[in-house]
């Protein structure tokens, strides 16, 4: 039977209604097809095929994406975005992007070189040779977002980069933001700048970002050259040093966010990158010359010190939340009406399914729920927030234990819409998983923030971190880390006790106002920088 269209969605909100004659999937979805070798099925099977996304300009690998289209539909295939610009596939659109994928492949052994060179000039030069401007800080930060990631509209990162965007200026003058995308929630009243990437090299995956720090930095030294600079507060990501060069060039403090080292979670959560030597040294090269690191764990402190950065310059300042967005005043009454939930226990997640979040073990925790206590199938339901990477285990395992029809998988939701969400639920769970190589695990997930802030009842695992934060039966109900059946029954705890729920959730709302919001996190590192640079 051929089918009308096929919409594959990347890095895009957008819900198409499916019918009977479309076909709706996520790109996550289409590689794990692939992956199965069951793509083939699907070849000139449909009339009309298109890929929603974000923005036409990043596209990964645009000549194989489209090369793909095409070999799915029988008649017209088109790119299309969320500014309604469409990209039809013809035989010119494949021409076109096959010469721009050639030319990239020519090319890219000059520009990795070059990029190599570059790198070993910094690394080699001394850093306490240059005087430095004397630290004042009612002149103006600068953060940098340098992600190649678009179209983000929830997640930990979007809380981050928004806390300390939002909160910084009550310590310092107010910020300038220069970014690759837009953030959600960040102020309005904070000046932002979006730079985008060269089009070029779209075709080779980690080429553009080894490419995006000579862009930024000339970017942003034509928007600055005439202001007064405090310091640079760079997030980093795989393979920029931007932040490097511009407080190299403003001769001012680099402070750098470092969440965890790029190439590890490549290799142990995706796949090893081909410029592996030359992304290490650039994330070194950052390390050992930042003037103050900031980290969320321990365990990425432990990591540093083993890799010879000197601990005086780094600070351990766990994720924070915005109590006030985030509060048990919060209204989740529509929610509950939107997916019928009135009248039942909702057990609720919100994450972007990552290798790290344990949403696989929380569907089969539920499924064994049921399972072992049917008598609650007509009483409770699990709410699933977000999408991502693993959703389509997350399926398999509610298929397999007969639950889909217990458990509402919402999708992507805007930031904004979190609290509310949240608020529906009456247990919060967050399921984090061991590293696969038993390191230690150096999350600081946001999530657990936000959870305690909703003064709702917390089912965590006991995992590094996340077991420092919260306390067994004070301000949440612990579990082993990575086991359904102790995460089952943690659930049936919960479930079956109110009271305890009341007063777990009232413990953490306690402790999370008082230690942890993100003013008290961005006052933590104004107040380190001044100690190192001050």
């Amino acid at each position: 039977m051929e089918y009308s269209t096929i919409t594959i969605l990347k890095d895009t909100l957008f819900k198409p209604e499916r019918s009977s004659h479309s076909t709706v999937i996520t790109f996550d979805e289409l590689k794990a097809l692939t992956r199965q070798g069951a793509l083939f099925k699907h070849l000139l099977h449909y009339k009309e095929a298109r890929l929603l996304t974000y923005r036409l300009d990043v596209i990964p690998k645009p000549f194989l994406a489209a090369l793909l289209l095409r070999l799915l539909s029988t008649k017209s295939c088109y790119f299309e975005d969320e500014q309604g610009n469409r990209l039809a596939i013809s035989t010119g659109t494949l021409a076109s992007l096959f010469s721009q994928a050639l030319c990239g492949y020519v090319r890219k052994a000059s520009v990795i070189d070059r990029i190599r060179r570059e790198v070993e000039v910094l690394a080699g030069e001394e850093q306490t040779q240059r005087p430095r401007v004397p630290l004042d800080l009612s002149a103006t930060p600068v953060y940098l977002r340098t992600d190649l990631c678009f179209g983000v509209r929830s997640g930990g990162s979007i809380g981050h980069i928004a806390g300390v965007l939002n909160n910084i200026d009550s310590f310092t003058a107010k910020p300038v933001f220069i970014t690759t995308d837009t953030i959600p929630t960040v102020r309005e009243d904070i000046e932002t700048h979006v730079i985008s990437p060269s089009k070029e090299f779209w075709d080779f995956r980690e080429l553009p970002s080894l490419l995006f720090t000579t862009t930024l930095e000339a970017n942003a030294i034509r928007l600055l050259s005439n202001r007064n600079l405090s310091f640079i507060y760079q997030r980093y990501s795989l393979n920029n040093y931007s932040g490097l060069k511009l407080a190299r060039h403003f001769n001012v403090p680099l402070v750098l966010e470092y969440n965890g080292s790029e190439t590890w979670m490549n290799r142990h959560w995706g796949r090893p990158l081909k410029y592996e030597a030359l992304s290490e040294k650039i994330e070194l090269l950052n390390l050992t010359r930042a003037d103050l690191i900031v980290v969320v764990s321990e365990a990425m402190r432990g990591e540093l010190l083993t890799r010879g950065i000197d601990d005086t310059k780094v600070l351990v300042n766990p994720n924070g939340v915005n109590a006030q967005r985030y509060s048990p005043e919060v209204d989740g009454s529509s929610i509950r009406k939107k997916y019928g939930l009135d009248g039942m226990t909702v057990i609720g997640f919100i994450g972007t399914f990552g290798k790290w979040h344990g949403a696989e073990v929380l569907a089969e925790a539920f499924g064994l729920f049921i399972q072992q206590f049917p008598d609650y199938r007509s009483q409770i339901r699990l709410l699933m927030i977000g999408d991502g990477e693993l959703m389509p285990q997350v399926k398999e395992r509610l298929a397999r234990f007969n639950v889909t029809d217990e458990v509402i998988l919402t999708g992507l939701v805007p930031q904004v819409e979190g609290p509310s969400h949240l608020a529906a639920c009456d247990i919060l769970v967050s399921p984090h998983v061991p590293n696969p190589d038993g390191s230690p695990f150096f999350g600081s997930p946001t999530k657990l923030f936000e959870y305690m802030a909703m003064g709702k009842a917390i089912l965590a695992s006991d995992l590094d971190q996340i077991g420092q934060i919260l306390k067994h039966e004070q301000t949440a109900w612990m579990v082993r880390p990575g086991d359904a059946s102790a995460l089952m029954d943690g659930l049936k705890v919960l479930v079956d006790d109110k009271e305890l729920r009341d007063r777990l959730g009232a413990t953490a709302r306690n402790d999370v106002v008082a230690n942890y919001t993100w003013s008290e996190h961005t006052r933590k590192i104004v107040e380190k920088l001044k100690g190192c640079c001050g």
